[in-house]
């Protein structure tokens, strides 16, 4: 067992957060994490309807009637493995210090406890692994995050002859599965990918108000969709949540060619700043990133702790 340090008591009301916190949730999210692209509607469809599965949870802390801090608990059900996922552990820069973050994570480390889970990840900014550290968890892999103003795009080329650029709006869902589940099968991080399930996948993915379907894109080979480049919008701003090329088919330049097509017509549909994340050990999808003219903006840790 990890002995853990008496922390203060919180200052704050710490409860389950329900849909009408989205906004100041998202308001709060922005301060702290000015690079996540989470909006209103994909917050509030997640606290109202998340996916059934995951045992996920979200809680507030509640200050005078202001939501100043947020955590969400969850099973990770992309691996057949038990891990459990503490995500987006924040709290308001004027109220830290006071035991709130302590207090969130134990309303969420309760919200986890009947899992029998073996194992944690959370994900901290710099500045908080001594917070982490003190909680039992284990810095293990440094994330990046960067961000690319598409006035200054490069220019799309010509599709190979047998490559066809298709917006995922057009593309049946299981063909969208497919791709994401080979993809990420060898993905760098601390959990392997090898569980992900088409229902939870559509809930998790597909079916999340924030996706942007006409704004995703895919890249075909002889009618086989083998890339694909998924985005998150919201208002001007977007978010690259997922781009990969199945095995077979990489070196060829098509995970670049289907994100920058689906920046183009971003920038054409009136965004204006994309932002990704990626693991620092994630080589291709960085050199990727680096070609496109993504600046690094922001770092962070994924940090695990072990249960039991």
């Amino acid at each position: 067992m990890v002995s853990l340090p008496r922390m203060p008591e919180p200052s704050a009301l710490i409860r389950p957060a329900h849909p009408d916190d989205a906004p100041a949730v998202v308001a709060l999210r922005t301060l702290v994490f000015p690079f996540l692209i989470r909006g209103v509607a994909s917050t509030r469809q997640l606290i109202s309807t998340p996916p059934a599965e995951q045992h996920w949870g979200g809680f507030v802390a509640e200050v005078d009637g202001e939501v100043i801090g947020w955590v969400s608990a969850s099973r990770n059900t992309n691996t057949s493995a038990a891990v459990g996922e503490v995500s987006l552990l924040h709290v308001h820069p004027d109220q830290r210090r006071r035991g709130i973050g302590g207090a969130l994570l134990g309303r969420a480390l309760e919200h986890l406890a009947p899992l029998g889970l073996n194992r944690l990840r959370g994900r901290t900014l710099p500045e908080a692994l001594p917070f982490a550290r003190r909680h039992g968890f284990i810095p293990s892999r440094q994330e990046h995050f960067s961000a690319l103003e598409l006035h200054a795009l490069p220019p799309l080329p010509p599709a190979p002859a047998d490559v066809r650029l298709v917006p995922l709006a057009e593309v049946d869902p299981r063909r969208v599965h497919r791709v994401d589940v080979l993809a990420s099968a060898d993905e760098p991080g601390d959990v392997t990918s090898d569980a992900i399930g088409y229902a939870t996948w559509c809930a998790d993915t597909w079916d999340n108000v924030g996706l942007d379907r006409e704004g995703s894109m895919g890249a075909e080979v002889d009618g086989e969709l083998v890339a694909i480049s998924l985005v998150k919008r919201d208002g001007a701003r977007m978010w690259s949540d997922y781009t990969g090329t199945v095995p077979d088919f990489r070196g060829r330049g098509l995970a670049r060619l289907a994100k920058l097509a689906a920046l183009h017509r971003a920038a054409a549909r009136g965004v204006t700043v994309a932002y990704t994340g990626n693991d620092a050990a994630n080589a291709a999808m960085l050199a990727v990133n680096d070609r496109l003219g993504y600046r690094r903006v922001a770092s962070q840790w994924s940090c695990v702790r072990e249960m039991g």
